[in-house]
C-alpha cells in the first residue's frame, strides 16, 4: 500500500507542476502578445484616468514593435501587423527621448497634421476643435496640490467625432499658446487630457512627436482602481480605498 500511495503522490505533484507551468506559459503569451497591465502614476490624463487606476492595454491593436515585445531582437525594427491609431485613442508608448520610460496620452495629431493651441483652444489643421463647457471637475487636485479642488472641464470633439473631457487648471497657462506643430510622416502627436499639467508632444525637448514604432498598445479597460496615495497591496484598506465605481469600466 505504501508503494502505491507514494506513486500516486508523485503523480499528483507532477501533474500540479505541469498545470502551473502551462498556466505561466499562457499568462506570458497573453502578456506578450495580447494584453499588458499598466498603472497610472501621474495626473496628466485626469479626469479620464486617475492616479491609482490599473488598466489593460491591448498590444495587438497597433501591431508589434521592438518596444511592445519584450526581449525582441535588435534587428526587429518598425511595426508589423495591426493598424495606425485613430484620433482620440488613448495610447501607451515608449518615450522617444528615453526608451526606458512608458507614457500614456491621447492621440491628437496624425502624420501630416498641423496642431496648435491658441488661447487654450486646440486647433487641428487651422480649425478650432469644438468644445462645450461641462460642470467643473471636483476631486483630487489635477493641478498638482494634495487638496480637493474645483477645475474647469470641457468636452472636446475631434474631427472624426470622438469626444472626451479635458481639464483646464489655469487660464492662459504655459501650454495654452504654442507654435504650430507639423506632425512628420510616421509619427503621432500626443496630448494629456489634463492640459495644464501634462508633459506631452507640445514639449518637443521632452516628448515631441512619437514614432509609430514606439507605440505599445491601446488602453482598453480599467480593472482596478485605488485612491491616490493608497497602496494596492494593503488589502485591509480596500473597502474604503478602492474606487469601486471605476472597476471594469471601458477607457474612452
Amino acid at each position: 500500500m505504501s508503494v502505491t500511495s507514494g506513486a500516486k503522490s508523485e503523480s499528483g505533484i507532477g501533474e500540479t507542476i505541469r498545470v502551473v507551468v502551462h498556466a505561466l506559459i499562457i499568462a506570458l503569451v497573453i502578456r506578450t502578445f495580447l494584453f499588458q497591465p499598466f498603472n497610472i502614476p501621474s495626473g496628466s490624463m485626469k479626469a479620464t484616468l486617475l492616479v491609482g487606476d490599473y488598466l489593460f492595454v491591448s498590444k495587438y491593436s497597433y501591431g508589434y514593435s521592438h518596444y511592445s515585445i519584450p526581449f525582441s531582437p535588435p534587428l526587429f525594427s518598425g511595426r508589423i501587423f495591426g493598424s495606425d491609431p485613430n484620433r482620440g485613442d488613448i495610447v501607451v508608448f515608449r518615450l522617444p527621448k528615453d526608451d526606458s520610460t512608458d507614457y500614456i496620452k491621447r492621440v491628437i495629431g496624425l502624420p501630416g497634421d498641423r496642431v496648435q493651441m491658441r488661447d487654450g483652444v486646440l486647433h487641428i489643421n487651422g480649425r478650432a476643435v469644438p468644445r462645450e463647457r461641462m460642470p467643473d471637475f471636483i476631486g483630487e487636485d489635477p493641478c498638482g496640490s494634495d487638496a480637493i479642488s474645483r477645475v474647469k472641464r470641457w468636452k472636446e470633439t475631434l474631427p472624426n467625432g470622438v469626444s472626451y473631457e479635458a481639464l483646464d487648471c489655469v487660464d492662459n497657462g504655459f501650454y495654452d499658446n504654442t507654435i504650430e506643430y507639423v506632425v512628420p510622416a510616421g509619427h503621432f502627436f500626443m496630448m494629456g487630457d489634463n492640459r495644464d499639467n501634462s508633459t506631452d508632444s507640445r514639449v518637443l525637448s521632452a516628448v515631441g512627436y512619437v514614432p509609430s514604432e514606439n507605440l505599445i498598445g491601446r488602453a482598453q479597460l480599467i480593472f482596478f482602481s485605488i485612491a491616490e496615495g493608497e497602496q494596492a497591496w494593503q488589502v485591509w484598506r480596500w473597502p474604503f480605498a478602492v474606487r469601486w465605481n471605476r472597476l471594469f469600466t471601458i477607457v474612452r
